[in-house]
């Protein structure tokens, strides 16, 4: 039996399927800290325990995204705000070759700011 995560990436459609399976992969291994879980109905990832990203499909767009849980605290031109509070996106188009470094620069920018909170909160 397929757990619901597991099953979230194989509804995908192609090619959002594949872009959302490679980035699962990618988030799961910049560090042996990062866990996945099924949270709120979406694939989310945790950093030192704490929520750290998630990804999700845009439905006005049609297009994958990196959600940022604390986004609002990091400042990248890239990054989305719409009407979200406190967290940004990272639009990504499933055709094209994913921007790598730009992904890998705003994860490392979040995982920082969650190690400076997690350290503010003790």
């Amino acid at each position: 039996m397929l757990r619901p995560i597991d099953n979230y990436f194989l509804q995908q459609e192609e090619p959002t399927k594949s872009c959302l399976q490679f980035l699962r992969e990618h988030i799961l291994q910049l560090d042996e800290q990062i866990t996945e879980a099924w949270r709120y109905g979406m694939p989310f990832f945790y950093y030192n325990k704490k929520r750290f990203c998630y990804l999700w499909v845009h439905k006005k767009y049609g297009k994958p995204y990196i959600g940022i849980v604390e986004g609002k605290l990091v400042d990248h031109p890239q990054l989305i705000t719409e009407n979200r509070a406190k967290m940004k996106i990272l639009l990504l188009d499933p055709t094209k070759d994913l921007p790598i470094k730009t992904i890998d620069a705003i994860l490392k920018k979040a995982m920082i700011l969650n190690k400076v909170l997690s350290h503010q909160s003790l």
